[in-house]
């Protein structure tokens, strides 16, 4: 074979392109709503454990007196970082829900909301 029926060979499968993505059997809706129901999910407790990590690492470094200590104002923090972490996530702000749906369901596109 010459070089220039090799490209040719190579450069082929471009246009063969939308003939195998058609062949592909079509996703279960059903099975992308969960998926994108879990990696959201996952996405808001990431979201919470890094926010309840970094609020810990305040009120650690926090003097006696200070409004970090106070228990009340950490139980409302909490429950704010919380509902924080949920839009966030609803929001897919960080990409994590995106990158698990791109694993789990191969031709859902990202950023889509189910």
């Amino acid at each position: 074979m010459k070089i220039e029926q090799q490209q040719a060979m190579l450069l082929k499968p471009e246009l063969d392109a939308p003939v195998a993505a058609a062949a592909q059997p079509a996703v279960d809706p059903v099975y992308v709503a969960k998926a994108t129901k879990a990696a959201v999910e996952f996405e808001r407790f990431f979201v919470s454990h890094m926010l309840k990590e970094m609020r810990n690492s305040t009120r650690a470094m926090a003097t006696e007196d200070s409004v970090f200590n106070n228990k009340v104002n950490q139980d409302m923090q909490d429950m704010a970082d919380d509902l924080l972490a949920g839009n966030m996530a609803g929001n897919r702000a960080f990409g994590i829900a995106d990158a698990i749906l791109r694993q789990l369901v191969p031709t859902a596109k990202p950023g889509t909301k189910a």
